[in-house]
């Protein structure tokens, strides 16, 4: 059994992004990225100190607007559009979830998608369904398909099963998985909550990619012998022997599929690293597009 490190392959990826960012900067350029965060929910906060942390530490222009939880539509709708118009600023996210108030789907489309840094525009999901390189790709799908690729791991031709169909990992990471070329021509299906018989699904599959949001929800029965797994959940479960009183476990568990696959990524330690680093890529990408 392979277990994939994506701190190892994370690492990687900043590296590349760094060379990037030099090349840049000979031209006078410095990629900006802005994170806005409205309301206070914690894991929200972490998430957005986190990214702003390895903006700074790549050398990036890194903003961070903070908004109170009572900020409205229209209001949040203002920053997006100040933000579209600064030219200091390539990548813009507006983390998830809002306050109830706000309509993310139109938040969404009012970020211009030449700094649509997460790929949630319509135009940039259009332009994956297209296979147009020209669009963004959501960081945590685009950073599955890079730990494939690092592990050496055959996707042409293989049956890949995707529980879950959120556009945010889902729904990309199957389009990923069929495009054409390295990492894709992949037959894919993808499984969800109406699925019947998931196990008799998942046990098809050569490749399984776990992203529901259950902890521990895909066990032995689910995966065959030789199989893949990419275990894209992170969920806090109480554990009272651990310092903090919990601990992080992903979609699968682990100890009971592990001797059981070809590949696993671990929880934490496999996915989460890589969101992080796509998304600075991704920031490069749109800095150097529009400075193309």
């Amino acid at each position: 059994m392979v277990r994939i490190d994506g701190i190892a392959v994370a690492a990687k990826v900043m590296e590349e992004t760094r060379i990037r960012i030099a090349a840049l900067a000979k031209r006078g350029i410095t990629p900006g990225l802005a994170v806005v965060l409205v309301g206070d929910d914690p894991a929200s906060r972490a998430y957005v100190r986190s990214k702003d942390r390895k903006a700074a530490e790549l050398g990036l222009h890194s903003v961070k607007k903070e908004l109170s939880a009572d900020t409205t539509q229209a209001e949040l709708l203002a920053v997006v559009a100040e933000l579209n118009a600064d030219p200091s600023i390539h990548g813009i996210l507006v983390q998830s979830p809002p306050p109830p108030q706000i309509d993310e789907a139109e938040i969404v489309k009012a970020i211009d998608p030449r700094k649509d840094v997460d790929g949630f525009h319509p135009v940039n999901v259009a332009k994956l369904a297209m296979e147009d390189p020209t669009g963004f790709v959501p960081c945590t799908p685009l950073g599955c398909i890079r730990l494939l690729i690092e592990a050496g791991i055959e996707t042409a031709g293989r049956k890949a099963v995707v529980v879950g169909r959120s556009m945010i990992v889902g729904k990309p990471m199957a389009l990923l998985l069929m495009k054409r070329g390295l990492g894709g021509d992949a037959t894919v299906t993808v499984a969800h909550s109406r699925t019947r018989d998931l196990a008799a699904v998942t046990r098809e599959a050569d490749i399984v990619i776990a992203a529901i949001g259950r902890p521990n929800f895909l066990g032995a029965d689910h995966i065959r012998e030789g199989a893949v797994v990419i275990d894209v959940g992170i969920n806090r479960i109480e554990d009272p022997s651990t310092p903090k009183g919990y601990r992080l476990v992903g979609d699968v568990d682990y100890d009971a599929v592990a001797d059981k696959c070809a590949a696993i990524t671990p929880v934490p330690g496999g996915v989460g690293p890589m969101t992080i680093a796509m998304l600075m890529s991704n920031c490069v990408s749109a800095a150097e597009r529009l400075n193309a």
